[in-house]
């Protein structure tokens, strides 16, 4: 069984192989791709920012303004971030807490997505 081996376009790995009709799979990256394609599906998406959606399900952006939907309670300060309160100029980050922002007469604060809405 003489296979022929292709190089990863993900990882550069001599050591992909066939998996059938001009599809080829990395044993390292597990990637898989066609013969006929130059580069990986994935660099599009890596090259992007990740895809956060609001409450609403609408896509946040960089530099989004965004309406806080329910009360949130901060540990520290005795009183919570009230629904309504507006924020300006959001940042898009990986994590749990994916929303970067200052709140007026607040601070900075970290925010998830699933508490605000786009304004």
């Amino acid at each position: 069984m003489s296979e022929e081996l292709k190089e990863c376009p993900n990882c550069k790995s001599p050591y992909g192989y066939s998996v059938g009709q001009g599809s080829y799979n990395c044993p390292q990256c597990s990637f898989e791709w066609n013969i006929e394609e130059k580069k990986p599906e994935g660099n599009e998406a890596e090259s992007k920012e990740p895809l956060i959606k609001d409450a609403n399900g609408n896509v946040l952006e960089n530099g989004d303004n965004v309406v806080i939907v329910k009360d949130l309670p901060v540990k520290g300060f005795p009183k919570p971030l009230k629904a309504g309160t507006k924020v300006k100029n959001i940042r898009l980050t990986d994590g749990d807490h994916n929303i970067d922002c200052k709140i007026k007469d607040f601070g900075a604060m970290a925010l998830k997505s699933q508490f605000v809405k786009k304004a």
